[in-house]
């Protein structure tokens, strides 16, 4: 085909013409190297739509151009000015993505802010937060282990043990049976408060008779007695022959002292013993040591301190070379001056047997020349008949 002039009598519309000037066209831009679909394809979304319209624009504008009013032929200057148009275009749709870009970056970076600074804002709230909760935990750790504490201190005061029911029960049972109630029927609070104010009247009375309300077999008017110590600060007057017999003050420690100063039982020295014989055989659950209160004392440095009680049973004919296989230690402690002057200190569950003497010795005391006693008692209960009469036999 001449590249020069093609006559065409048809209407510049028809499609034998359009045929033509698409087929010069390709020719013509065959030679690029990237297509528009291309470039379309390679921008992002909003610079490809634009690109599309455009096109779409361009296609309509080449089959509705007009060359001339009588049909004239495409010319190279035509075509020239066309493919100027399409770089026209082509710049237009750069610059468009160019700003499109442009925009999508800002976008991106207000995003982006906007999500540092939520992110910053969360991990405030989570350490503020985090604050809290652990404030808030280590005041429920502070609760729990109160009440834990207060828990072992009720566990240890025994306050309600099932011998405590027990008895209980068996007043109650008591209470109605007095007033000609019998057993039947339902208790009432009435009846119930009695008998609870009743044993609460009872346990006041034993505890103001002897300010710890547990039974001493130590004590010398109930018949305990000292039998045997180490050598007392002051020796029995007028008779050189008592060095080996019992001081006439030893049974001081036996007896309430009601916190009065001096009335006790000296020994010379920081460290020394006492033997005692029991009211009655018992299997021991406790001892209490007594001294002086600080309020009146004048000197406290004489109270023993590192002690240990051993327990023994003697029978009525006990051969005393004998006695120390039979000894066992019941406790071992230290008497504390900062604690209440009556200081209780359990007996080892493991050791504990029928015993009816007792030694107490001391190894140290709290600085002074001598030792003052001011009471021992020994706390425990009755074993059964059998099991003394076994061991007397």
């Amino acid at each position: 085909m001449s590249t020069s002039t093609v006559s065409v009598s048809a209407n510049p519309n028809s499609p034998a013409v359009l045929a033509l000037g698409a087929t010069s066209t390709r020719r013509r831009i065959s030679d690029k190297k990237t297509s528009n679909f291309e470039i379309v394809s390679s921008q992002s979304p909003a610079a490809g739509l634009v690109q599309l319209i455009t096109t779409f624009t361009l296609g309509s504008s080449l089959f509705n151009f007009n060359y001339n009013s009588k049909g004239a032929l495409f010319s190279s200057n035509a075509i020239s000015q066309l493919q100027a148009r399409i770089g026209e275009i082509d710049a237009m749709l750069k610059e468009t993505n160019k700003m499109v870009q442009t925009q999508l970056d800002v976008v991106d970076n207000n995003i982006h802010n906007q999500l540092a600074a939520a992110k910053r804002d969360l991990i405030n709230k989570i350490e503020q937060n985090g604050d809290f909760f652990e404030n808030r935990f280590n005041k429920l750790e502070a609760t729990s282990h109160a009440l834990q504490l207060s828990l072992s201190q009720l566990k240890s005061s025994n306050l309600l043990t099932n011998e405590d029911l027990h008895k209980f029960s068996e007043e109650l049972k008591t209470s109605r049976n007095s007033n000609s109630q019998g057993n039947d029927g339902p208790v009432s609070l009435d009846e119930i408060g009695a008998v609870a104010r009743s044993i609460v009247e009872k346990a006041i009375q034993k505890h103001a008779a002897d300010g710890l309300a547990r039974v001493d077999y130590a004590l010398a008017s109930g018949g305990a007695m000292v039998v045997k110590h180490s050598e007392p600060l002051f020796p029995t007057a007028g008779n050189w022959l008592n060095f080996k017999r019992v001081n006439v003050v030893a049974q001081k420690m036996l007896q309430p002292s009601f916190g009065e100063p001096g009335h006790c039982f000296p020994l010379k020295g920081s460290n020394g013993f006492v033997e005692i014989k029991l009211r009655r055989d018992i299997i021991p659950d406790a001892v209490t040591l007594e001294h002086v209160a600080k309020s009146v004392a004048y000197d406290r440095s004489s109270a023993p301190k590192d002690c240990q009680i051993f327990g023994w049973f003697q029978g009525l004919d006990a051969d005393q070379s004998s006695q120390a296989e039979k000894k066992f230690l019941l406790a071992e402690f230290a008497y504390d001056l900062e604690k209440s002057n009556a200081q209780t200190f359990n007996v080892e569950s493991s050791n504990s047997g029928i015993v009816n003497m007792i030694r107490l010795e001391f190894s140290s005391n709290h600085g002074g020349p001598h030792t003052c006693i001011y009471r021992l008692r020994v706390h425990g209960h009755e074993p059964d008949l059998v099991a003394v009469s076994s061991l007397q036999a």
